[in-house]
């Protein structure tokens, strides 16, 4: 069998096609391996509209935070704190070993760190972006 490769030209569709043969190759190892999503939305009180939140994945005793936003203007008031603090009980509740992320250095890693996160990992790059951290919080002993 003789395999080509190209560009897709709708990501998000090959996103699903690529996903579920390594989904079926991992449920063969190890169950739930599609994971369990978890996401917090912040809303204004005189809008409907999604201004921020928090969205995550346990995965086999660990908990992703994938994307953390809170709007400028109502940033200082605590709401990053308590979207962190919710999503460290959903954890718990799911029995999850620990939580991590990665941010950039433009970004809010000493917040994580504020909130007993440590750098596990780390990668280097060109300046405003980089550093990457990569940030973990551990819950449970191993």
């Amino acid at each position: 069998m003789t395999y080509t490769i190209a560009h897709a030209a709708n990501p998000g569709e090959a996103y699903s096609a690529i996903w579920a043969p390594l989904l079926a190759f991992n449920q063969t190892v190890a169950s739930g391996a599609e994971g369990t999503p978890f996401a917090l939305t912040l809303r204004n009180e005189s809008d409907t509209e999604v201004a921020g939140g928090l969205w995550g994945l346990t995965l086999w005793g660990s908990f992703y935070i994938g994307l953390v936003i809170v709007p400028e203007e109502a940033r200082g008031q605590g709401l990053g704190r308590e979207l962190m603090r919710q999503a460290e009980i959903e954890a718990l509740k799911q029995n999850c070993r620990h939580l991590w992320l990665d941010t950039y250095a433009f970004q809010a890693r000493g917040f994580y760190e504020r909130l007993g996160f440590e750098v596990f990992g780390e990668l280097d790059g060109p300046a405003p972006v980089f550093p990457r951290y990569f940030m973990r919080k551990q819950l449970m002993s191993q």
